[in-house]
């Protein structure tokens, strides 16, 4: 379906203020370099590691699986208990562990061995489908084994992303991380993604926090619906006591 022409001109206006956001992240943090894609597998079994977590228990998680299982193939060959062991600083580890167990022997099974080195060959909308199907794989975890994995054009939208992007107001308001993830397609400017997505993770660590954001020294303030809100209130407050 071909958008209106209202639709059209209002993912216009927000792609350019779009763009002024990637350029005032960009001039605080710097431009985020692309390196060589990761392993695409590790990619997958580690953003599976970070659902429902932070960052620090998903890389403990990672870690300790990686310590007992070497190889993917000693995984493979584990039971399910044996792994939730590996990765229970990860919380949820039954329910990690028996979707991990599963990719790799779906994988063993389509490949006769455990890579994801045929996905290089896949266009990405084929990838969403075909990697979308697995139990436990959700737009996010996709959105980073394409982006991190394949080096592909991808935003992943995490929690944080999708209360930044709210805040700034290049995310509605009433939209879900799944729905956030098709929505960010057709807005964000090209090539912009790898940026984007790295900054905001920085922003969000440093200034724009779940609880107490610094909005007093933000710099991107005057662009945030979040900030322009708490100060409507402020001044209404204000006005009630000199009342």
């Amino acid at each position: 379906m071909r958008p209106s022409e209202g639709q059209w001109k209002a993912h216009k206006s927000l792609r350019a203020t779009l763009s002024k956001i990637i350029l005032l992240l960009e001039t605080h943090y710097g431009i985020p370099r692309r390196t060589s894609p990761r392993n695409p597998l590790n990619i997958l079994i580690e953003t599976i590691l970070s659902q429902n977590t932070n960052d620090q228990n998903r890389d403990r998680a990672y870690q300790g699986l990686k310590k007992r299982f070497p190889r993917w193939e000693d995984a493979l060959e584990a039971n399910t208990r044996e792994i939730a062991s590996a990765i229970r600083q990860g919380g949820l580890a039954k329910q990690k562990a028996k979707r991990i167990r599963a990719i790799l022997l779906w994988i063993k099974n389509q490949e006769g061995k455990l890579s994801l080195s045929f996905l290089r060959k896949i266009d990405s909308e084929e990838i969403k489908t075909t990697i979308g199907a697995l139990k436990g794989v959700g737009p996010k975890t996709i959105h980073c084994l394409l982006l991190f994995g394949l080096g592909r054009e991808a935003f992943p939208v995490d929690t944080h992303i999708l209360r930044i992007g709210k805040r700034l107001g290049f995310i509605p308001e009433g939209m879900d991380a799944e729905e956030a993830h098709v929505w960010m397609n057709s807005v964000i400017p090209k090539k912009k993604s790898l940026s984007l997505h790295l900054n905001l993770i920085r922003f969000g660590r440093s200034l724009c926090k779940a609880r107490n954001p610094s909005c007093d020294v933000c710099f991107l303030s005057k662009k945030c619906l979040y900030f322009v809100h708490r100060v409507s209130i402020l001044h209404l407050r204000e006005g009630e006591v000199k009342r």
